[in-house]
């Protein structure tokens, strides 16, 4: 080389040559002798796809059905609840403040408690929970306070109303305004014994939280009332904390119990739930193992449709062998055919599950409207709507397994045209 020549660049070294991928591709293509094969491709195609969007919008619709539950459960209760255990909760106030200024407390509500039997203007009437809670601290509660449908809680706050959920409304016929009975059986100390106490209270509030069972169950009382209607003066059965995060409860609960100064019992939200949400994380590791199936049966497919493929192609395998190609080079091609299948079905079903994922409570009205039925009834899973949370680490997990499989599909069809005789091949021709 001359001295004022300039180094020729490397050339890049590239896994796949341009050749290899130009007979992938024309391998790729349809033609009227290749149909059958054409078909199972498609069938590759269509499994892979539908097997990874299905994956995608399952796994985002629990995700999403989870994460509403906590959300509607955390909105209303505390994420940790102390009761006494040696001697009753007569120091709430001051039991609330003190706990009111640990750090990561977000509120700390007393709470009286009581079962009740509502009635309004129609039906038998309904059991339901009352909870006796300070106005102030019921304007805290967002799950409630931002969700109040009609009315408001000035009444509340008087201390002569009370606010009670939609469903509840609905079923026993009132409206903000309206009266509802409440009946006890903790009630008035006669010499014939207790008798059951009866009381009607204006409705203040009526409030939507989109879980049905507390839309239809619960009914929020002022505090002092509630301590006269169920004989509870001058004390409070537990207290409620709302931590700043959840997720802090073991670390926040030896503070808790140090600032309580009494012996108490605490649980948390994750014991009372555990049940419930542990079913839900079993059902979500069995559904994502079998709806992988799908996965894996589009990628036999591809296995097979290779195998075909290969079969058909021995003649041309042979004649690339003899003008030069290696056994390498015939394994990248049909790599690379079976691989271009996976991968472009992958991409497909992640598209087609964002866009469901994105419209899935459009999809369930259409099907609805379709089927005449109500499909994700809200008696029955708890919430209004159909949830779904796309969560991008269980979603790079689809496509590094959706990936996975069809690369392996690939392997054993390319490493058997490899390994094709050319002499073998030609031999009859």
């Amino acid at each position: 080389m001359a001295a004022g020549d300039a180094p020729k660049p490397a050339r890049p070294i590239r896994p796949f040559s341009t050749f290899e991928r130009m007979i992938a591709w024309r391998y790729l293509r349809s033609r009227r002798r290749e149909a059958f094969i054409s078909v199972i491709a498609g069938f590759s195609f269509a499994g892979i796809m539908l097997g990874v969007a299905t994956l995608i919008v399952v796994m985002a619709v629990m995700n999403g059905f989870r994460a509403q539950l906590i959300d509607r459960i955390l909105g209303v209760n505390g994420h940790m609840i102390i009761q006494p255990m040696d001697q009753p909760l007569t120091d709430y106030t001051g039991i609330a403040a003190r706990l009111d200024a640990l750090d990561g407390v977000k509120s700390a509500i007393p709470l009286v408690d009581g079962q009740v039997l509502a009635t309004g203007f129609q039906g038998a009437g309904t059991g339901a929970l009352v909870r006796g809670i300070g106005a102030d601290d019921l304007a805290d509660l967002e799950g409630v306070a931002d969700h109040i449908q009609t009315g408001d809680l000035v009444g509340f706050a008087s201390g002569e109303a009370i606010a009670i959920g939609a469903r509840m409304a609905s079923s026993l016929g009132v409206l903000v305004g309206d009266t509802v009975t409440l009946t006890t059986p903790e009630g008035d100390i006669t010499p014939l014994g207790v008798m059951p106490r009866t009381k009607a209270y204006p409705v203040s509030a009526i409030f939507e939280v989109g879980m049905s069972e507390i839309d239809s169950s619960i009914i929020f009382m002022p505090l002092a009332e509630s301590q006269l209607y169920f004989n509870t003066d001058g004390l409070v059965q537990s207290i409620e904390v709302v931590l700043d995060n959840p997720d802090d409860i073991d670390v926040m609960r030896p503070i808790v119990e140090e600032a309580m100064e009494q012996q108490v019992f605490i649980t948390d939200w994750r014991q009372q739930n555990r049940t419930f949400f542990s079913a839900l994380q079993v059902e979500r590791n069995v559904m994502f193992m079998i709806l992988t199936l799908i996965v894996l049966v589009a990628a036999l497919n591809i296995i097979s449709g290779l195998i075909m493929l290969v079969k058909d192609k021995g003649h041309d395998i042979a004649i690339l062998r003899t003008m030069g190609a290696s056994s390498g080079s015939i394994m990248r091609i049909f790599f690379m055919t079976g691989a271009a299948i996976g991968m472009v079905g992958t991409l497909a079903g992640v598209l087609l599950g964002v866009f469901i994922c994105l419209n899935i409570e459009s999809f369930r009205q259409f099907f609805s409207w379709i089927s005449g039925t109500t499909i994700f009834d809200p008696e029955l899973y708890y919430l209004s709507q159909l949830p779904a949370d796309m969560d991008p680490g269980e979603t790079i997990a689809v496509v590094a397994m959706a990936l996975g499989l069809s690369f392996l599909a690939t392997l054993f069809p390319a490493w058997r045209a490899s390994r094709l005789d050319p002499v073998d091949a030609l031999r009859y021709e």
